[in-house]
């Protein structure tokens, strides 16, 4: 069993913990060996990534749906400076499954819109992504990560949902595991 890498930007420390979480839960399922430790993409090499055959990437949305980085008005550069990095990295044989942070209530018609950036551009570099979720429990007009009536990813409000957060993350780890490994 190969390990899982996990890769975040934050600009809040939010998507952080939500990494932290997940691995902790994924290293009581399958050991501590099958998961890395969570990184935020600011800190790592592009090179880093093609390491692993299975990823947890993860994402909030800031504003009017865009990704975090110095752009978007973040303290530090995060996805926004790191995707251009790995223009033309071949991610063919990496299954990739998605969570992203948004809110609501404030940004009813961009909700979690930066999750589907991160889906788009790993697709298109060759990866299966894996790991959708209902859109049921959320109140929100629009959603780029939308696809085919589901989220592209685990979708969490920590803002306004907060308690729902980690029966979420059980709920959407048991449709993953079986994923990353085949």
């Amino acid at each position: 069993m190969n390990q899982i890498g996990i890769f975040f930007g934050t600009d809040s420390g939010t998507t952080r913990l939500i990494a932290k979480k997940i691995s902790r839960r994924l290293q009581q399922r399958l050991g501590e060996a099958a998961v890395a430790k969570p990184l935020n993409v600011n800190r790592i090499d592009p090179q880093q990534l093609l390491g692993f055959e299975s990823l947890i990437l993860g994402t909030p949305t800031y504003g009017e749906g865009a990704l975090p980085g110095k752009a978007s008005k973040n303290a530090e550069a995060s996805w926004l400076e790191f995707l251009p990095q790995l223009e033309g990295m071949d991610f063919s044989g990496k299954r990739i499954a998605l969570y992203g942070l948004g809110d609501q209530e404030q940004y009813p018609g961009h909700f979690l819109d930066a999750m589907m950036d991160l889906h788009q551009f790993f697709r298109h570099a060759g990866a299966e992504m894996i790991g959708t979720t209902s859109t049921e429990g959320f109140e929100f007009t629009h959603s780029r990560a939308v696809l085919d009536g589901r989220f592209v990813g685990l979708a969490l409000d920590q803002h306004l949902q907060h308690p729902l957060s980690e029966p979420r993350i059980d709920d959407w780890l048991d449709q993953v595991i079986p994923l990353l490994y085949t």
